[in-house]
């Protein structure tokens, strides 16, 4: 087995070896728009949700070149932004919206992909996407020693695509949901293992001791 201290490390191959190591993740899909009204469209895959009551989704953003992506920067000065969850169907888009274009270029626009107004907030969200989340910004967090920071975004309106929602539940088989591997590499879904649910152990009630 091959040992690797952390401290032998620079941040690119940092970057490298533990987006390797931390896989599949969900991709965050992500609309903001600029004070000039573009709208910008870029992937985030460090993404997960933090809490259910208020909801809340948190994601790690990085700079780029010590300077903050456009996504961030974004929300820094509108608190607003919709996160998108693709299908398997919107692998090239996701991919190809990666791409650093000038803050003044529209990527939807770019793209080809159409937007719709959002309900709660500015920014809109893609037409094409089975699910999107409006979040207001409740906080933001700085970590590390290359400017990342984790974006915690509170969920204001779920839109789910119809046939998607059973009980309450998303129905992840028909949602065909994309992960991020390391590199230009991605997953999708494959076979749901399903196992039987894990009964709850009834807690035991100590009664407190009496005097004789």
């Amino acid at each position: 087995m091959t040992l690797i201290r952390a401290t032998d490390l620079n941040p690119e191959q940092t970057y490298r070896l533990m987006t390797g190591v931390v896989v599949p993740r969900p991709i965050a899909w992500i609309t903001t728009r600029g004070d000039d009204g573009v709208v910008n469209l870029a992937p985030f895959s460090c993404f997960t949700f933090v809490s259910n009551k208020p909801p809340m989704v948190g994601i790690n953003i990085g700079r780029k070149a010590g300077a903050r992506k456009d996504t961030a920067r974004n929300i820094h000065a509108t608190r607003e932004f919709v996160v998108n969850i693709g299908d398997e169907t919107l692998i090239d888009a996701i991919h190809q919206s990666a791409v650093e274009y000038p803050p003044h270029v529209s990527e939807p626009d770019m793209l080809g992909l159409a937007v719709q107004a959002s309900d709660s907030v500015a920014p809109p969200r893609l037409q094409a996407a089975p699910i999107s989340l409006e979040c207001r910004l409740h906080s933001i967090i700085p970590f590390g020693e290359t400017g990342a920071e984790f974006v915690v975004g509170e969920v204001l309106v779920f839109h789910v695509r119809d046939g998607l929602l059973h009980d309450g539940k998303i129905d992840t088989a028909r949602l065909r949901p994309v992960a991020r591997l390391a590199g230009p590499n991605y997953a999708r879904l494959g076979p749901i293992v399903t196992k039987a649910a894990i009964a709850q152990t009834p807690k035991t009630v100590i009664a407190p001791e009496t005097e004789p």
